[in-house]
């Protein structure tokens, strides 16, 4: 199945509700493996959040909500539920609050914007994430279970308190089902909730026109239910878009009792958890002179190029101060090319600065330095040793560094004594123009038996 988009940009504005502001929103074509993301227009430099489920705010209250940093959104699975019920993966989604509009209460009128900007396939493969053991979590008597299966589909009961309102539901959902049986169907609330909710400062733009209220046996709503277990319906609605923060589509068997955004949250967290675990790790083999382990720590000195495994090898550093991709060129043992690649990804963003992201001078000092650590590993062999920054001298900074850079880092050695101590020249480059230079100093030294 190939990922999709739309083909044109496409606007509707109306009330949130829970803020009760008046808020536009847009969706904007985007390209192959861009995702979902959210744009803020209203906030100084249009900050974008991908909904993630570790952006998910712990205390979830009749909505989902995300944050990161000072940019926050509320209320955003219905938006989140009409995209991946439509099929879409790549779409920018621009909005001038921190809370879409609720239309009628359903996705129906979102999935009838998407499909008037025209749903197209783009030339690359969708990610699937296929779920090989059941997983479940519980809360009372409430429950969400994801069981393996081939394709997505969705098994719900809802119900009240008082178990009058008791519905049932299973389906298969693919674009066809979801549009046709789930999209129109409209949030609801009993009667009894509203007043709490109110004094909360949640549901402000709530009305009549946008969810349905039930209030003892009686229904009230501005128009008859468009199904008659319209309830259980806009539950799966929910777990569609919850499910969504996981980030790729999911292949699955969804078995939900009474659940609600907590609980969809929930299981998604345990989803992550289990699609991004790591494999036991393997008993560890003796090492010899000649075994591989030992080996792959050293540099050749006819190799000319080095991957971000072998430099995950060669250096101390992990995540997140690994600031070396990929070597591209050595000459001799007193010049190295390498780059970095700067994304939006990088965790300093987060802070440095919100709205405005800008890549610290001094981690382009760490990538020089990391670089030039690299070339004289090669020159006297990097086992078991480790190179020590230790002082930088003449840094100068010529230009802002932003996500969707790539520094080029080139080091030439001016200086080694004793093959400890080295002084080399280092500069970064973006697009041919200096980013930044700098005079940098450090010693190579055994590393220590129980390690640094």
């Amino acid at each position: 199945m190939r990922q999709r988009t739309i083909l044109r940009e496409v606007s509707t504005h109306g009330k949130a509700l829970h803020t009760g502001q008046m808020v536009h929103l847009t969706f904007k074509p985007a390209p192959v493996d861009h995702g979902i993301v959210f744009r803020r227009v209203d906030l100084y430099g249009k900050p974008e959040l991908k909904p993630r489920i570790e952006l998910v705010q712990d205390k979830l209250v009749r909505s989902t909500d995300i944050s990161s940093g000072h940019t926050s959104l509320h209320t955003i699975e219905h938006v989140l539920s009409a995209l991946v019920g439509c099929g879409i993966d790549n779409c920018m989604v621009e909005l001038d609050a921190s809370e879409p509009p609720i239309l009628d209460g359903s996705s129906k009128h979102y999935v009838n914007l998407l499909q008037k900007a025209e749903p197209v396939e783009q030339d690359a493969e969708r990610a699937y994430y296929e779920l090989k053991e059941p997983i479940s979590v519980t809360d009372g008597n409430r429950s969400v279970i994801a069981l393996p299966y081939d394709g997505f589909k969705v098994t719900c009961t809802s119900a009240d308190d008082r178990g009058i309102h008791t519905q049932h539901m299973s389906i298969d959902l693919d674009p066809d089902t979801y549009i046709s049986e789930i999209a129109p169907a409209r949030t609801f609330t009993v009667y009894e909730d509203i007043e709490p909710l109110l004094k909360m400062g949640k549901i402000q733009g709530g009305s009549l026109d946008s969810a349905i209220v039930i209030k003892g046996d009686q229904i009230l709503s501005k128009e008859p239910l468009r199904y008659d277990d319209e309830f259980v319906r806009h539950k799966i609605l929910d777990i569609v878009g919850d499910l969504s923060l996981l980030g790729c589509r999911l292949k699955a068997h969804i078995v939900a009792v009474r659940p609600g955004h907590k609980m969809n949250s929930e299981l998604t967290k345990a989803l992550y958890k289990l699609m991004n675990a790591k494999p036991e790790p393997k008993a560890l083999e003796p090492v010899t002179k000649d075994s591989p382990s030992r080996k792959k720590k050293l540099i050749d000195p006819d190799e000319k190029q080095i991957s971000i495994r072998r430099i995950l090898d060669i250096l101390p550093h992990a995540y997140p101060f690994v600031l070396v991709d990929r070597v591209i060129d050595i000459k001799e043992d007193t010049w190295i090319k390498a780059i970095k690649n700067v994304t939006i990804n990088e965790p300093f963003f987060v802070g440095h600065y919100p709205g405005n992201p800008v890549m610290p001078g001094v981690l382009q000092i760490e990538s020089m330095a990391q670089a030039a650590g690299l070339l004289m590993l090669r020159k006297i062999s990097a086992e078991g040793k480790v190179a020590l920054f230790m002082s930088v001298d003449k840094c100068k900074f010529r230009r802002a560094v932003i996500p969707g850079d790539q520094l080029e880092i080139e080091v030439e050695v001016l200086k080694v004594r004793a093959n400890k101590l080295a002084t080399v020249a280092a500069k970064c480059m973006v697009d041919g123009e200096l980013a930044s230079s700098a005079q940098l100093m450090f010693t190579v030294m055994d590393v220590p038996e129980e390690g640094l």
